[in-house]
This record gives structure tokens, sequence and C-alpha cells, in this order.
């Protein structure tokens, strides 16, 4: 069998954000950019990063991004007034807090202290609920991201068996209901495994579409999957490598070269699922600054 077709998450996410610019100049006729507000708590290098990476996406799309950097030991009440005065800023039109959050906050809480019309990451109770009747709703980030991934790439999902690895409200959960619902990038016949499932193996080699979202490093072998499996990679884990000039590197939840060797098509990690992530925060960005033309 060839090596595995690598979905090129970087690539598809570039075409995204290309399809979002007719939109973003009817927004600009009216007198409406974009914009963004960041709550980030404490200094969490992986956050850091990623907070990073957002900001220069928004800035070379001229959207308002900015970044509320709190320090770590900052209480609960301090963050839900900085929330509040964000959900009446009209300069922002999402709010995204970023995960995790420090030991002593509680992170539901503040989730649902956003403005459900400014959920830019789609996480708020009032969102996932309406995501799991199959209501309009931005959907979380990553499992979007997901979606397009197998859209651009000219995967079905209809009819197919999916396995998804990981229980998460952020991917696991979303991702498994939007892919078993009625709509176009669904239809799938879904099993969701978790670290109380028994004979994983056996389960994820019936697996048509393998999607790994558990944060092990390369738990994912060849073991685990059948010939011509599509596997999304979710996973971003750091392993020694004092090889590399950082003394690490960045490896998904599959072992990838493994895994390669027999799947039809896979994510690379860097450059998969995380480029998606981040295309799709823009994407919900742009979409509740349309809503709030509507609702004002």
């Amino acid at each position: 069998m060839s090596p595995a077709k690598l979905i090129n998450g970087t690539a598809i996410a570039e075409q995204i954000r290309e399809a979002l610019k007719p939109r973003l100049e009817t927004l600009r006729t009216q007198g409406i950019i974009p914009g963004l507000a960041v709550v980030l708590v404490g200094d969490d290098p992986s956050s850091q990063v990623y907070v990073g990476m957002k900001t220069k996406a928004f800035a070379a799309l001229n959207l308002v991004s900015e970044t509320f950097h709190l320090p770590a030991q900052t209480d609960q009440t301090t963050i839900l007034q900085l929330i509040r005065d964000l959900n009446s800023d009209p300069r922002f039109h999402g709010i995204l807090v970023q995960l995790p959050l420090p030991n002593h906050l509680d992170s539901s809480t503040i989730i649902e202290s956003i403005n459900p019309a400014k959920d830019a990451d789609g996480l708020h109770p009032t969102n996932l609920g309406r995501l799991m009747i199959g209501g309009e709703c931005p959907l979380p980030c990553t499992p979007h991201g997901i979606l397009k991934l197998l859209q651009y790439s000219g995967i079905e999902t209809a009819g197919r068996n999916v396995v998804i690895l990981g229980r998460s409200n952020i991917v696991g959960k979303p991702i498994a209901n939007l892919l078993f619902q009625k709509r176009a990038l669904g239809n799938a016949t879904v099993t969701i495994c978790h670290t109380h499932t028994r004979n994983l193996p056996e389960i994820t080699r019936q697996a048509d579409i393998l999607i790994a979202a558990m944060g092990k490093a390369e738990f994912v072998t060849r073991d685990f999957v059948k010939p011509g499996v599509v596997v999304i990679d979710v996973g971003v884990n750091r392993v020694e490598d004092w090889t590399a000039k950082r003394g690490y590197r960045l490896v998904g939840d599959v072992k990838f070269d493994e895994v390669a060797e027999v799947a039809a098509a896979i994510t690379p990690v860097p450059g998969g699922v995380g480029p998606m992530t981040i295309a799709m925060l823009i994407a919900n960005t742009v979409l509740l600054a349309e809503k709030s033309i509507v609702k004002n």
C-alpha cells in the first residue's frame, strides 16, 4: 500500500481565510471590522504561543484582536468583571478565554459568563445546546476545523464508522455530535472511546475515520488501525529531544511514521488540526460580527 496522503491543515486554513475575504469586505463597507478579545490568565508557555499565533492570524487580515493578559493569581471576581466589560464593549464581536485556566479558577463559571452572542470559541452551554439539536451557532473551533479538513480533502463521512479517542467538552463530545447528525459532513456511525474503554485496539481497528484527541504522545500505533483508515490527529505533545534546538519536539497522539504506512490519509503534527482551529476562530468572529448587524 502506498504511503498515506498528507492532509495539509496549513494549506486548507489558507483557503478558508481567502474565502472569508468577500464577507470581510462587505462588513467593512458597513463600517464594521470584526474584533476578538482574548482573555489569557497566567504564563502557560503553550497558551502564550497559541495566543500569539491567533494574534498574528488576525493581524494578517487587518482584524481587531486584543489580548487581556492577567497574572496567574488573578481571582475569579476580577476575571468575571473583565468579561462583563467585554460583553458590553462594541469593539469586540467575539470573546475567547484561553484554556486551561489556573487550578483555582472555575472554568465553567467563567465560560458561562460570556455573552453567547460573543462566544467565539463556541463553548458556552447555550451554543453547545444549539449544536446538539442541530441549531445555528458558532461551532467549537477544533471540531469545526476537523469537519473542514474532511470536506476540503474530499473525505465522505456518511455511512462511515468514526472512532473518537477522547470525550472532552472541547473536542470529543462536540465532534461526535456533529458527525452523527443528519447534516452535510455528518451521517456517520460514531463510537467514543475513553480511559475506561475495554479492548481499545479492537474498536479502533473498525474505524474508517479515526480522530485521536486524548493528549497522550504517540499513543496510537500501527496495531490500532486498519489499512485505508483516515486519521485526524488532534494531539499536540512535547517530548524531549536533545537533538532539537529547543530540547524538545512536538508530536501528536498518533505515532505518525508507523500509521502513515497503512493509512489512506493522515494529518501531521504540527501543520494539521492546529492551523484549522485558528482559521475557524476567525470564521466564528466574522460570523458573530455579521450577526451583530442583524441583531442591531
